[in-house]
């Protein structure tokens, strides 16, 4: 990791950082053209056939991009963590230069220059909104055999994949941990209307229940460091697909089983109106893997997955001023719908293999 230096100057700040990137001497195209999309931890930059992504100097207390190290780190993390699924996407590494009051942004191998690296950026190809599977659903145009290319793409992923290194217990207590979050913010009176409580208890009951079958996942080998948010809207439904923006910050929350990354975008794929897609992820990785857990397993992912959703949607309303305050407790209240109704299922399955 290079040495930014950026202390020995004045930073310019994030809006002439902005200023620069929306510029055609950042990017090449057409500056009105050019679309800036803000990101809780990023900014993006989607400016003709080129993205730019920029972490925000933040900190929270499941990441630090507080200086321009932490924020080159995470970078070289982005960009060898999705070359994983999209290795022609995820283009390299530029440097946000600053040199007597100039910018300049140089791919990592023009270095050394003259100037200071203050920041660091992703670059990436850009993919086709229309081809974006939470894009195709929503027209009405989704195809099995589109499925059958992300299966196929998944199973070789999760086969090559590497085992996780955390254990048995560790994996199981952080059902426990995340349950237990869900319930300190969905169980606040001021979300009493969702009744989340039936729902919640329900989930809890199922972890305990099934507390062996979790720790056996582990101690089984199916385990892997994975993608950590497998949603429609990054699976790119090209010829071949791509998966984008996997989880670069947290090397835990990507120790994650297949099958319960399967039931994240299964559920997804369901909320967004394709309902077929969670069994035919499910059955076809699980053909390709030679290995199936019980259904059981598959629904309690499922309805975990929802809880947590839920939970993350009602979260937008303690913001201080949220975006679409209207959109987040009908939101809230479909999540837990469907967690209960995963709920039903894994019932109805019991214990069967």
């Amino acid at each position: 990791m290079r040495d930014s230096g950026a202390a020995r100057f004045e930073d310019p700040g994030t809006e002439a950082r902005l200023g620069f990137l929306m510029s055609r001497a950042a990017h090449g195209a057409d500056p009105a053209a050019a679309q800036l999309i803000e990101t809780h931890m990023s900014w993006v930059i989607v400016a003709g056939e080129r993205v730019l992504k920029m972490k925000k100097a933040v900190r929270y207390p499941f990441l630090d991009f507080s200086t321009p190290q932490l924020r080159e780190r995470n970078c070289r993390e982005e960009l060898r963590l999705n070359r994983r699924l999209a290795p022609e996407v995820y283009l390299g590494l530029l440097a946000l230069q600053w040199d007597e009051g100039r910018f300049a942004l140089l791919p990592e191998e023009r270095l050394p220059a003259p100037g200071t690296t203050i920041d660091w950026l992703v670059l990436m190809r850009r993919l086709p909104a229309e081809r974006m599977l939470d894009r195709v659903i929503a027209a009405g145009a989704l195809r099995a055999d589109a499925i059958d290319a992300v299966i196929a793409l998944l199973a070789r992923f999760y086969r090559d994949a590497a085992r996780t290194t955390l254990g048995p217990d560790a994996y199981l207590a952080r059902f426990r941990r995340e349950q237990a979050i869900n319930r300190a913010l969905l169980l606040q009176p001021r979300f009493a209307g969702l009744d989340a409580g039936p729902a919640l208890d329900r989930l809890d009951a199922a972890i305990e229940a099934r507390a062996d079958v979790l720790r056996g996942r582990v101690a089984g080998g199916h385990v892997v460091d994975g993608h950590g948010d497998l949603r429609p809207e990054h699976v790119c439904l090209n010829d071949p697909p791509v998966v984008i923006d996997c989880l670069e910050f947290s090397a835990e929350l990507r120790q994650v089983d297949p099958f319960d990354e399967l039931a994240y975008l299964g559920l997804e794929c369901a909320v967004a109106g394709a309902s077929w897609v969670a069994q035919r992820l499910v059955d076809g990785v699980a053909a390709a893997l030679g290995e199936r857990p019980p259904d059981a397993l598959i629904h309690l992912y499922t309805a975990n997955r929802a809880a947590l959703r839920a939970r993350l949607a009602v979260a937008h309303l303690l913001d201080p001023q949220p975006r679409a305050p209207d959109r987040w407790l009908p939101l809230g209240e479909r999540y837990l719908g469907q967690a209960a109704s995963a709920l039903d299922a894994l019932d109805r399955a019991g214990d069967a293999p």
